[in-house]
């Protein structure tokens, strides 16, 4: 069983402004450690306003479930003790004129003192999915190998349609403010693990980059685990979507390391189409069509279909074909999180998109 690890990342907001709330240090020390939360569970994000939750190494999706449940739960009566609420939203839907203040961790600052704008910009929330591989080796091939699908994970967990009291007309508007940054966006293709490292390097020698966790490409090797990343997904409005695509992500790598061990080709697919891939379907989420890896534009709906269809031996491999399958039903038929705070956005408002997003923040 290939092991697996998620890591979610929440707003903290003011319960009567709905505006964020530099709190992060009381919520996490009041959700205290053990039995409950253990150390390094609740983690400080880039600002204030801003926390961060890592599961432990998983091996089934109902380990995922478990531990995501359990810490979304520890979060939410945390913040309750520190008077604010906990937001499961891709970007913040208000912000004040004041910028939040940063984590006063060294390379927190020095990201401030890099580009002061979009630090202040920076309340954002992503899943990350982390997937073992057996080597670093494999690893770059598996991001060769998943690159042409990330732009349809990025359109099904789009959950940031509303920046600074407004519908942007994105369905993750969180991917283009993090597409700003000097390394960002879709991974690029390479020759093998010595391409990778040499470019990495060439980054960081021009001074670019000050260390290899500001490679905000959509997938990358971690650093810290013998895991392959994905970052591409919006943190999801309920965990049951989260464990969703956290078997989708297992799958997709999964499939990956298959195909490299059949000698699959490698699907090309020209950094300028993927850019413009990923632009498309943060731009519509699953409301439009959706451009293949071939260039094509087609539904929505027969290229997530293609992308089960691609993840199928995978997924029943790991015993995970019925659980994947029974909740993408019910997400399709319920909509995107980006879907679903549009229409709270329109039949109740800011103040009901606000419900939406906090009160499922610490939903089972």
């Amino acid at each position: 069983m290939i092991t697996i690890g998620v890591e979610e990342e929440y707003l903290l907001l003011d319960p009567a402004s709905a505006l964020p709330v530099s709190r992060s240090e009381q919520v996490r020390s009041a959700a205290g450690l053990g039995p409950i939360v253990e150390t390094g569970e609740i983690q400080a994000e880039l600002l204030q306003a801003q926390v961060e939750v890592a599961t432990p190494v998983c091996s089934e999706l109902s380990e995922v479930s478990a531990h995501l449940i359990r810490l979304r739960r520890a979060l939410a009566v945390a913040a309750e003790r520190a008077q604010c609420r906990v937001a499961a939203s891709g970007t913040a839907p208000l912000k004040d004129a004041v910028p939040v203040p940063v984590t006063p961790r060294p390379r927190y600052l020095a990201l401030r003192e890099q580009a002061q704008q979009l630090v202040h910009e920076q309340l954002v929330n992503g899943m990350h999915v982390h997937v073992a591989v057996p080597d670093r080796e494999i690893g770059v091939a598996v991001l060769n190998r998943i690159r042409p699908w990330l732009p349809v994970l990025i359109a099904m967990g789009a959950n940031s349609p509303v920046w600074e009291w407004n519908d942007t007309g994105f369905a993750s508007w969180r991917t283009v403010l993090f597409g700003r940054w000097p390394v960002s966006g879709p991974t690029p293709q390479f020759a093998d693990l010595a391409d990778y490292e040499r470019r990495m390097q060439a980054l960081l020698s021009a001074g670019v980059i000050a260390d290899t966790g500001q490679l905000y490409w959509h997938a990358r090797l971690s650093e810290r685990y013998p895991t392959v990343e994905v970052r591409c997904l919006d943190v999801q409005l309920r965990t049951d979507e989260a464990v969703m695509f956290a078997g989708m992500v297992r799958a997709l790598v999964a499939t990956a390391m298959r195909d490299e061990r059949a000698g699959t080709p490698i699907p090309q697919c020209p950094q300028e189409l993927l850019h413009a891939m990923t632009w498309h379907a943060a731009r519509h989420g699953l409301g439009s069509a959706l451009v293949d890896a071939q260039g094509r534009q087609r539904r929505a709906g027969d290229v997530v279909c293609a992308l089960v269809d691609h993840l199928s031996p995978a997924l029943e491999e790991a015993g995970d074909t019925r659980e994947v399958t029974s909740l993408l039903h019910r997400f399709l038929q319920e909509g995107t999180g980006a879907d679903r705070q549009r229409r709270a956005l329109v039949s109740g408002g800011m103040h009901s998109l606000i419900d939406l997003v906090t009160d499922r923040a610490g939903e089972a």
